[in-house]
């Protein structure tokens, strides 16, 4: 199996990578990002401009399967940068297919997105749930959707989207997801209390990395797995569930406090995901638990 990865360097696709140098399937890896070099020092390793096309030329096209991990990611930023956010979220996508078109290629293509395409609400969110975009990202992995959805239905481009929600792990040494559970650690190493907004009763699913490179693999090698989108799934918890654990184990405090306006106006509710569509297609089983693996820390 000859796979390329775009956005070698970003968190997961580093994990990814790690997970993938032990699969038998996956004979080449072919890895691509803007940087000089890849951050892990592997090889097969080109830099590339997804704005310059002469560039995402450099891309071997000829190949399996085709992970595509790059973007800027934001909450409120994405308004600061919205030029940036369009050309790095969006314009890039619609560069790699138009170039994938050109180079007559056969390969499975598999974008993850997120959790906050949803409008959330109480209970699980499955695939076909509301959506509703409060940040200039989350309307940028949603139009990304829809391209791919768009390209399949003209060119016969085969692709799979994999909705993720709150990831968390690592098994790359400084690598981090540089989300929720990462903030909540950094306060308790420091020995300062963690904050949560209200009484932080908001809940998500948390996926260890581990189970969330394993769906990853699995989708893309699965030939069921095809032409749609899957949510990943993981443990349903409150961000108060994860901060006592922590809190916990370190020994700190925690602290609640009054909704930040804009942050308030951002916020997207419990996302807790429905997973059976994905679960059962590959008789995937999660493996992994948050309290497990907080407890297991240094």
């Amino acid at each position: 199996m000859k796979t390329v990865i775009i956005g070698a360097n970003s968190f997961i696709a580093r994990n990814l990578i790690y997970e993938l140098k032990k699969s038998k399937e996956c004979i080449q890896l072919n890895l691509y990002d803007i940087q000089n070099n890849q951050s892990d020092n592997e090889k097969n390793y080109t830099q590339i401009n997804l704005l310059n096309k002469e560039d995402i030329k450099k891309i071997d096209f000829n190949c399996d399967i085709i992970y595509i991990f790059t973007g800027k990611t934001g909450t409120l930023k994405g308004f600061d940068e919205y030029e940036d956010f369009l050309k790095i979220n969006e314009l890039t996508l619609l560069n790699i297919l138009d170039e994938y078109i050109r180079s007559n290629s056969k390969a499975k293509i598999i974008f993850p997105s997120t959790r906050l395409v949803y409008k959330g609400k109480e209970g699980k969110l499955n695939e076909n749930s509301e959506k509703e975009f409060k940040t200039i990202y989350s309307i940028n992995k949603f139009a990304c959707e829809e391209y791919l959805k768009m390209y399949n239905r003209l060119y016969n481009i085969p692709y799979v989207i994999f909705r993720i929600c709150v990831p968390y792990g690592t098994m790359i040494k400084n690598a981090s997801s540089y989300g929720t559970i990462e903030f909540m650690l950094k306060k308790a190493k420091n020995k300062e209390d963690i904050c949560l907004y209200s009484q932080g009763e908001l809940r998500r699913t948390f996926t260890h990395i581990k189970d969330l490179t394993g769906a990853l693999i699995a989708g893309a090698n699965s030939k069921q797995c095809l032409n749609d989108i899957y949510n990943i799934g993981g443990e349903d918890l409150s961000l108060y569930d994860v901060a006592k654990e922590i809190s916990k184990k370190y020994e700190v405090g925690i602290k609640f406090i009054p909704w930040d306006d804009n942050a308030l106006k951002i916020e997207s509710g419990d996302t807790v995901f429905d997973s059976d569509k994905l679960d059962r297609l590959l008789n995937f089983k999660y493996k992994y638990k948050l309290k497990n693996w907080i407890e297991e820390r240094e």
